[in-house]
């Protein structure tokens, strides 16, 4: 047999309103453990029970959410401690690498160093092989130059002489021309003469 709210207030030694907010706390609590007799709300004894251990009950499911949320957190504290791990170990990977590359980039730097060394070394010395070469070509012009005299010299000395060799002969064609035209003149003034 049921018991009315005043029943059970009495009983519990709780208010009617805490009874009323207890049943409303628990979900179908109306429907399943409570119906009307006359003017008043009965609740079977099952809900009475329920309505009596309230207290514990709720205590246990807080005690039992607790531990929900404990395990939860506790999950999420490892799930969160598995990916700081994880980017820890990325941070380092990435830290490895950076100090690689850095070691690359100050290697190429000191090379590119060592090579503008060794161009401007190589520089100097062109500069001074073309120096010598220049100073070399001077010194081979002017003794080309002065070939170019001594031959020019003896050339015009030779030119001079072929020149006086060419002009004896002409002047050696030229009188014996000369002698021919005077011998045909003559010849033929004494072909006119037997005219």
């Amino acid at each position: 047999m049921g018991k009315t709210i005043r029943q059970l207030s009495e009983e519990l030694q709780l208010s009617k309103q805490a009874i009323n907010q207890r049943i409303s706390s628990i979900k179908d609590f109306r429907s399943k453990h409570t119906h009307k007799v006359k003017n008043h709300l009965e609740i079977d004894e099952q809900g009475v029970k329920m309505l009596a251990n309230f207290d514990k009950q709720k205590r246990q499911d807080q005690q039992v959410d607790r531990q929900e949320r404990q395990v939860k957190n506790d999950k999420q504290d490892k799930k969160e401690t598995n990916i700081n791990d994880v980017l820890l170990k990325q941070l380092d990977v990435k830290d490895q690498q950076i100090s690689k590359l850095q070691k690359s980039l100050d290697q190429q730097q000191q090379l590119q160093l060592a090579t503008l060394a060794e161009n401007r070394q190589l520089k100097g010395h062109i500069q001074k092989l073309n120096g010598l070469l220049e100073s070399s070509n001077s010194t081979q012009k002017r003794q080309a130059t002065k070939k170019n005299d001594n031959l020019s010299n003896g050339a015009n000395s030779s030119n001079t002489m072929n020149k006086n060799d060419k002009q004896e002969k002409n002047r050696v064609v030229d009188t014996n021309e000369k002698q021919k035209r005077i011998h045909k003149n003559k010849v033929n003034n004494s072909w006119w003469h037997f005219w």
